[in-house]
C-alpha cells in the first residue's frame, strides 16, 4: 500500500481507533463515521460552513 498523507491517516486511524474501541455496538460503522468526519472537519480551514455541515453529519450518525 502507497504510504497516505498525514490528513488521509488521521481520517483513516480516526476510524480504525473508534472501531477497536466499539466493535461490538450496533451501531459502530456510524460511530467511526462520524470519528473520521471530526478528524476531517479539524482540518477544513476558511470554510466554516462546510466545517459545520460535516461535524453536524457526525453528530447525526453518532444519535443513531
Amino acid at each position: 500500500m502507497t504510504d497516505l498523507s498525514p490528513a488521509a491517516q488521521a481520517v483513516l486511524d480516526a476510524f480504525s481507533d473508534h472501531h477497536e474501541l466499539y466493535p461490538f455496538d450496533d451501531n459502530w460503522q456510524e460511530v467511526c463515521i462520524a470519528a473520521a468526519l471530526r478528524a476531517l472537519a479539524v482540518r477544513i480551514q476558511g470554510a466554516d460552513a462546510i466545517r459545520q455541515d460535516v461535524l453536524d453529519i457526525a453528530a447525526e450518525l453518532e444519535a443513531q
